[in-house]
């Protein structure tokens, strides 16, 4: 089991790689790729799967930080999810120069800037 527990953790970083590191790689143009909103249904997959391994292992969990990771990490997919579908459509009519929108990428950025912070810095 530790394996896969271990397993899913690095999955779960990797989504929070993919979302962090793509929102700095686009920060200039405030752009959210669809690469950012598939990275953060995997972390949020993987987050509900390390929650209900270890609730089933009768670990002893701090449920506060954990909803409070997860209210964010929904908050991080459906933001994501709207700034694909903009850059989507932008991209099919053939002007990217209306895929941005500042507000939105930054949500997306700040928010698993938070998520992430929030998981190495509250003990």
């Amino acid at each position: 089991m530790s394996t896969v527990i271990a397993f899913l953790v690095f999955l779960h970083i990797v989504g929070a790689a993919l979302v962090f590191g793509i929102w700095v790689a686009y920060f200039k143009q405030a752009i959210v790729l669809p690469g950012q909103f598939y990275a953060s249904l995997l972390q949020l997959a993987t987050g509900f799967a390390l929650y209900f391994i270890q609730i089933s292992q009768h670990a002893e969990l701090n449920h506060m930080k954990i909803g409070i990771k997860i209210l964010l990490a929904i908050v991080i997919c459906v933001a994501a999810f709207v700034g694909q579908r903009q850059y989507k459509m932008a991209q099919a009519a053939g002007t990217l120069e209306k895929a941005r929108n500042i507000p939105l990428a930054h949500a997306v950025g700040g928010l698993a800037l938070i998520n992430i912070a929030l998981a190495t810095l509250w003990h």
